[in-house]
């Protein structure tokens, strides 16, 4: 894939406005010269902690170590790879990015591509126009509208209606000068058993666009319009595009590009199996939904959830097909160490029939009531088995081992084995041994579970279970002892007074002012003259490095440094180096401290008329 260039990515940093970037995300307020502070985007708190230098275009959270530029905060908020970040903050800002010169098959292969997008994009803006346009359409239309979905809802979705002639689309496409090939590779054409007659493949069908991450239409999920007589049915319920160089199935998620902002915001994810209940659910304000597409759920699915996520909330269908389906998900998302909860549907409905028969606000309890996928795997076990013969409950037990295998001791453990116990109507410790004696039982210890990952029960802002964000393992990136805490302090100081802090910082030599090793890095980085731009040049594989440099300029936007401040933290850097030197020299027999005890008091003398002017401008300050 050919990169765009530099300069291409700088016009976009510049054209971004950061604080409108993030303020989407969290609520800002100024909170120093050059910061804003809020509360975290990555994970919940009660007190901001979280930072943002506008002018740097940085952000670092003292909370959980989350960092990065504005590229990396659209990457983490909206589920993106650089490249995809880059894009969409280009095509928001209208910045036209130029591509690195790349090789002509390469180039050609892009061309044919986007060409055949935009093809797809056209088909999509026609059907929809034919949906609400169209006096064919009409039973389309009023099918829609009788399950409870606005227009507005499914304009937002670009659901659209395919006529019944057999050559609108081609005919039309062929118009706009594109081939009968571009529209068989497409799936939106296909050709006669006799290979000599191309038609249009979706016909009389209401159309569901699928579209990937950015929203660009792949191909199409088509329902055969309710109630046409026999005579008129053609194929399948469901008819999707077929497998081609554009879309493959089973690789997307629909309504993701819709989802992927709120899904970041809440914390959690919600799976539906079916393209209205994605739709009824936005609709209700529960836009952190997607839908599987009429796919089993897929590797490549859970990959794309886990992009968006950490914790996914399964609205599936309530019958047998929808319970297996839960129990493969659980199993890949297993692998991706999810956090896997289950909505209980009543009475076998959808969410989509959840929403029209007994409101938003049931659909909404019932999300908030989801239950972690092991309790639910417990609960389908009680109640689908027999617990009134000793057979039955020998059944249940012998289902329930693997399940109680994979959980750590815990509090929900302890909480389900209870339950079991209860329904059974075993002492507990009976329970427990039973329920041990399968092979292979898993220790006490903390391990992967195939139940669907972490087995804890804290909750989001959206009402389902929630893990702190993924930037939480990231630590605070610096020493925190008295030596590393003055070396940060004296960075920020010349990061926040560049003229004056490439001054300080060139009379110092990192290698011996500076005892923390990270620290080192940075000055080290920083005396390159990149005080104005810290992040400049930070190498990929370094990204520990970054975080420190992300932290350092959001701090040093919390005050205006002076140079008498940076006078003083420079200084103290100084006396702290000559008190090593003579702590070294006198653990050494023989050792000469004279020569450094007096430079040591010419510095704590300069230190003491830094300190002084520092305070006076502090108290002249407003």
């Amino acid at each position: 894939m050919a990169l765009y260039t530099s300069q291409s990515r700088d016009r976009v940093r510049d054209a971004v406005d950061f604080v409108e970037l993030v303020s989407a995300r969290t609520d800002l307020r100024r909170a120093g010269p050059s910061r804003y502070e809020g509360l975290c985007p990555f994970h919940e708190e009660r007190t901001p902690s979280f930072g943002i230098d506008p002018s740097q275009k940085v952000y670092y959270c003292f909370g959980c170590g989350a960092s990065g530029d504005l590229f990396t905060f659209v990457q983490e908020t909206e589920g993106l790879d650089f490249k995809g970040a880059l894009e969409l903050l280009a095509e928001r800002s209208g910045v036209e990015l130029e591509r690195e010169q790349e090789d002509p098959r390469e180039a050609q292969l892009r061309q044919r591509r986007e060409r055949l997008l935009v093809l797809l994009a056209r088909t999509a803006a026609f059907y929809e126009r034919v949906l609400w346009d169209s006096g064919e359409a009409r039973g389309a239309r009023d099918y829609l509208l009788g399950r409870g979905l606005s227009e507005k809802a499914l304009k937002s979705f670009s659901v659209g209606y395919s006529p019944s002639a057999w050559d609108k689309v081609l005919l039309a496409s062929r118009r706009a000068g594109f081939s009968e090939r571009e529209l068989v590779e497409t799936g939106l054409a296909q050709r006669s058993r006799e290979g000599d007659r191309p038609y249009d493949r979706f016909r009389r069908r209401i159309m569901f666009p699928l579209a990937d991450m950015r929203g660009r239409v792949l191909g199409f999920g088509a329902r055969e319009l309710a109630g046409a007589p026999e005579s008129e049915r053609r194929g399948p319920k469901y008819l999707n595009t077929s497998d081609n160089e554009i879309y493959h199935k089973g690789r997307h998620l629909y309504g993701a590009h819709l989802a992927r902002a709120a899904a970041a915001k809440a914390g959690s994810v919600v799976l539906c199996e079916g393209y209205t209940d994605v739709i009824a659910m936005h609709q209700v304000g529960i836009t952190a939904s997607v839908g599987l597409m009429g796919t089993a759920l897929t590797e490549a699915q859970v990959a794309e959830l886990a992009r968006m996520t950490q914790v996914v909330v399964l609205a599936l269908d309530a019958d047998t097909a929808g319970q297996e389906a839960m129990l493969k998900a659980a199993r890949l998302m297993a692998v991706r160490k999810l956090e896997l909860r289950v909505v209980q549907m009543p009475g076998g409905m959808d969410p989509a029939e959840l929403i029209q028969r007994e409101g938003a606000e049931a659909m909404r309890a019932a999300v908030a009531d989801s239950v972690p996928f092991v309790r639910f795997r417990v609960l389908r076990e009680l109640e689908s088995g027999e617990t009134q013969s000793p057979e039955g409950r020998d059944r249940i037990i012998e289902a329930l081992r693997p399940v109680f295998a994979s959980m750590p001791q815990s509090a929900l453990r302890l909480d389900l084995a209870q339950m079991v116990a209860g329904r059974l109507a075993l002492p507990q410790s009976l329970l427990e041994g039973l329920l041990s004696a399968a092979p292979g039982a898993a220790p006490g210890g903390r391990q992967p579970s195939p139940e669907g990952g972490r087995g804890g029960e804290r909750r989001g802002a959206s009402g389902a279970a929630r893990e702190p964000g993924r930037a939480q393992a990231a630590p605070r990136a610096s020493a925190s002892n008295g030596a590393g805490q003055a070396e940060r302090a004296f960075l920020a100081l010349c990061i926040g007074s560049p003229e004056a802090g490439a001054d300080a910082l060139g009379r110092l030599r990192p290698a011996e002012h500076f005892t923390d090793s990270l620290l080192r890095r940075a000055a080290e980085h920083l005396s390159a003259g990149r005080l104005a731009a810290p992040l400049a040049g930070v190498d990929e594989q370094d990204p520990e490095l970054a975080r420190l440099l992300a932290e350092l300029v959001v701090e040093a936007g919390s005050e205006r440094a002076t140079d008498a401040m940076l006078a003083v933290s420079a200084f103290q850097l100084e006396l702290a180096w000559i008190d090593r030197k003579i702590a070294l020299a006198k653990a050494q027999a023989g050792g000469e401290v004279s020569e450094l005890a007096h430079r040591r008091l010419e510095v704590k003398r300069d230190l003491d008329s830094a300190l002084e002017q520092a305070m006076e401008q502090s108290g002249d300050q407003p």
